[in-house]
């Protein structure tokens, strides 16, 4: 056996072929259906044009193991239909257990990673996958299919599904031991992690090595709220070329679908035109979702234009829809609202100084709106 010098190959997972939102309804819901599957066209179309020998899909090829036939038949016309060889590994979402959805697959070129034998897939190139048999790992699979390994002089990739990163005090008996597996990366065991469960494509620990592919089509927000906060990077998919000790990986655009989480703080008619410009600047809102949360107190006519804006704009989205407990829009206050208030000393002289100058001076009117939400808040 040879080894090459290089090899290229397609790294992705979590398609959740059969995946549901809520938010999604009729043909809303289908074209979304129609989306995730056509991403496994999509990466045979990236294979193609990136001269990739395989695809390698890690783990949650599908949502569940319970699917309608229709879903299943499609994906394996699809599967079928691919250009290259693909190796699907079981994840949480499609363990392999009694009634595992991969026991209809008898599709030529799609090959299963069932258990952790070494699998060669070209020459001198071999895959080694760490294969889900519950919904929840009782150990870390990567490690255990480490251990039964020695270095080699062939390009080895190691393919896992789970988390390799702790999310606070969550210390799971199946977190992937990121520090043993670079370990096995240094004496030549592996020369590439390709990894499943995170939906948005991202490299982990330090070698460069060990990436999440991320989901090809997105299944959850971008949080514009938060820094970093949400799925902020699926509809990827990674191109690696790999060789003995070293791997080149390289994102890909795939996916077809935006799904984002807008915070806004409305306080007049310019607030409200500029939400729904952001709005309009979306441009395939066919295939868009966006949830808001707006704060702030309006004025009648920008209440009206508000409502007015997001009726007219919703039937044009996949989904367009209010973050109820993110929403606090209040209607601007009148005198005897004002008045209900009851506050007096310093605090009344000031909200009436305020209120006088408000109908010339858009920051003192600003203000009296933020004072009657606060104590109205209070």
């Amino acid at each position: 056996m040879t080894a090459p010098q290089s090899i290229t190959f397609i790294h992705s997972s979590d398609l959740q072929l059969g995946m549901t939102r809520w938010f999604l309804e009729g043909e809303a819901q289908a074209r979304f259906d129609d989306a995730r599957l056509d991403s496994l066209r999509r990466l045979g179309d990236l294979a193609t044009r990136e001269g990739a020998a395989f695809i390698v899909i890690a783990g949650d090829v599908f949502d569940s193991n319970s699917l309608s036939p229709q879903t299943t038949g499609r994906a394996l016309e699809a599967l079928r239909g691919l250009p290259v060889p693909v190796y699907l590994l079981p994840g949480n979402h499609d363990p392999l257990v009694a009634d595992s959805v991969f026991k209809l697959i008898d599709v030529a070129g799609v090959h299963l990673l069932s258990d952790t034998s070494v699998v060669q897939v070209a020459d001198g190139v071999e895959l080694v996958g760490a294969p889900l048999r519950a919904r929840t790992a009782a150990s870390d699979l990567v490690r255990d299919a480490l251990e039964g390994l020695e270095p080699t002089e062939a390009v080895r990739i190691m393919v896992g599904h789970g988390q390799a990163e702790a999310r606070g005090n969550d210390l799971r008996p199946d977190l992937i031991d990121l520090g043993y597996v670079e370990s096995r990366l240094a004496d030549g065991t592996i020369d590439y992690l390709a990894l499943g469960d995170t939906h948005s494509a991202q490299p982990v620990g330090t070698s460069g090595r060990v990436w999440f592919s991320g989901s090809p089509e997105v299944t959850d927000f971008r949080d514009h709220a938060t820094v970093g906060g949400g799925e902020t990077n699926s509809g990827r998919a990674l191109v690696v070329e790999v060789s003995k000790g070293t791997a080149a990986v390289r994102e890909e655009p795939v996916g077809q679908w935006t799904f984002e989480a807008l915070d806004r703080e409305l306080m007049g008619e310019g607030d409200v035109a500029e939400f729904l410009a952001a709005l309009d600047a979306y441009p395939d809102k066919q295939r868009t979702v966006i949830k808001y949360g707006l704060r702030g107190t309006l004025d009648m006519s920008a209440t009206r234009a508000l409502e007015e804006g997001l009726e007219a704009r919703r039937p044009v989205f996949a989904a367009l829809f209010e973050r109820g407990r993110l929403t606090d829009l209040h209607l601007e206050p009148g005198v005897e609202e004002l008045d209900a208030l009851g506050v007096s000393g310093f605090a009344d002289a000031a909200l009436k100084e305020l209120v006088a100058a408000a109908g010339t001076d858009p920051t003192a009117r600003d203000a009296v709106n933020l004072f009657f939400r606060l104590a109205r808040e209070d």
